[in-house]
């Protein structure tokens, strides 16, 4: 049975809290650890099933753990806690060797599980004044990133000012906050989960997470489950053997496999099938893969980072997503705003793709740039992205004006847009539509997938699986970027 209690006395300073997480409460080395911490922290002890909603509440500075908390994983629970407040100090009490040196590779400061009040209360102390130190630094870097670069250059946001993280374009304050997160994570190995609307950038995120692991030499697979055929997710992800199905002719070692020692990323993870749910909870538990067909699992040694922009927590209350699963999968949680709560990103944005067009470089007029900024973005970045190559497909000089922009028309108005080329006839299917629509974009992109992906909005992976799907075969420059 769970339970859980509090204890508090004059606080060490504001808001100092601890949560130890223990197997049993009531034992008398519990009870001996409680009248240590409590006269350095507002404590909290829990147990069990709780362990889980108490740190999500507590907003801790400290959070101590046994090795294991019943059947959960005290590192697991310490990662936990961590990614709602990543000033946390988390203290492992371990019982093994073995969890011991896992543990402070993760960072952990490591106490034997029969630790004695002296050595608990000089660790304890010392952990809240670094998690305080944390509080304090990472204000200061927060104020400091976020009004420099306007002080600096006058509040100008054509690009001036714009900080570059692995890829990632950050102007804004909202943006400028993800990476400070993205910072605390740098060297670690904790999985992750993305949440945030499509088109937001969460595969450039993973990227960027995974350029700043530990793993950054091991392969980065990026595999979006909503653009793979029902049957075929778990032979694509864990692989096959010889005759496992009709067409398997040969041995596959699938996408863990090949990121063995490296990353792999889970886009639209909350499409994921029962079956494959359960699936990817024993590689996350277990970290064994079994391929389609065969009779033995076999190890591999893969970091997972996965993305949804639906609300896994209401799947979950819904019973369409493993309880297990979604938080073996969110251990550190990201959520990325949309371009339309970070305004200021958005100008920054249109120029870096205007100049990737490799040509002279384009402005933008005052009329477009005030367009841009006022338009609403329901498909975000990929959506801004998009807009930008069409526009300087269509320039025909050197400013981007309205005109170019189309954004009434081609966006808010839903039409298709005019770069595409002319109509199609009457009474054709709609796969008939869809290929012909792809033909002339890539036609329109000089064969290049990832521009022809960008203009469609489309993910690239998605776009090829609708190549492969009407039998186009992309040309020699398709794979250009």
């Amino acid at each position: 049975m769970s339970e859980v209690s509090s204890a508090s006395s004059g606080p060490r300073e504001p808001r100092s809290s601890v949560v130890l997480l223990c197997s049993d409460p009531k034992s008398p080395r519990i009870v001996a650890a409680l009248q240590v911490l409590r006269h350095l922290a507002d404590t909290t002890v829990a147990s069990g099933e709780r362990a889980g909603d108490v740190l999500t509440h507590a907003g801790a500075d400290v959070v101590i753990a046994e090795e294991w908390v019943g059947t959960a994983d005290g590192r697991q629970l310490i990662a936990w806690a961590i990614q709602t407040q990543p000033f946390a100090v988390g203290i492992l009490l371990a019982s093994s060797r073995s969890g011991a040196t896992s543990a402070s590779r993760d960072g952990l400061v490591v106490l034997p599980k029969l630790v004695d009040a002296e050595t608990l209360n000089t660790v304890c102390t010392l952990a809240l004044d670094c998690a305080a130190l944390r509080r304090r630094l990472g204000r200061f870097e927060f104020e400091h990133t976020e009004h420099l670069p306007a002080l600096r250059h006058g509040g100008h946001d054509d690009g001036q000012g714009v900080e570059r993280y692995e890829g990632l374009l950050v102007f804004s304050a909202p943006m400028r906050e993800v990476v400070q997160t993205l910072r605390g994570l740098e060297d670690s190995d904790v999985t992750v989960l993305i949440q945030g609307e499509t088109g937001t950038g969460k595969e450039l995120v993973a990227r960027a997470i995974h350029a700043r692991s530990r793993r950054r030499q091991g392969p980065f697979l990026p595999v979006n489950l909503g653009t793979i055929p029902d049957g075929l997710r778990e032979s694509e992800l864990f692989g096959h053997v010889r005759g496992a199905f009709t067409g398997a002719e040969g041995t596959r070692g699938g996408l863990f496999s090949g990121a063995d020692g490296g990353t792999l990323f889970l886009d639209e993870v909350g499409d994921a099938t029962p079956a494959l749910q359960l699936a990817l909870l024993r590689v996350l538990e277990e970290g064994m893969i079994t391929p389609v067909g065969a009779d033995r699992p076999r190890r591999v040694n893969v970091r997972v980072i996965s993305a949804t922009n639906q609300n896994l927590a209401e799947r979950v209350r819904q019973h369409r997503f493993r309880r297990d699963l979604y938080y073996r999968l969110n251990v550190f949680s990201l959520r990325l705003p949309p371009l339309r709560d970070r305004a200021d990103d958005v100008i920054p944005l249109a120029n870096h793709f205007l100049r990737q067009r490799g040509r002279p470089p384009l402005v933008l007029s005052a009329d477009a740039r005030r367009a841009l900024k006022a338009h609403r973005w329901e498909g975000n970045v990929r959506e801004l992205r998009s807009v930008m190559e069409r526009a300087s497909l269509v320039c025909k000089g050197r400013e981007v004006g309205i005109a170019e922009l189309s954004l009434s028309r081609d966006v808010e108005e839903g039409a298709a847009p005019a770069t595409i080329g002319d109509s199609f006839p009457s009474g054709a299917t709609l796969r008939e539509l869809e290929r012909q629509i792809l033909q002339k974009t890539l036609a329109l992109a000089d064969g290049n997938q990832s521009q022809a992906a960008r203009i469609l909005g489309l993910h690239e992976s998605t776009l090829r699986f609708r190549m492969r799907r009407a039998g186009i075969v992309p040309s020699r420059r398709a794979t250009g970027s």
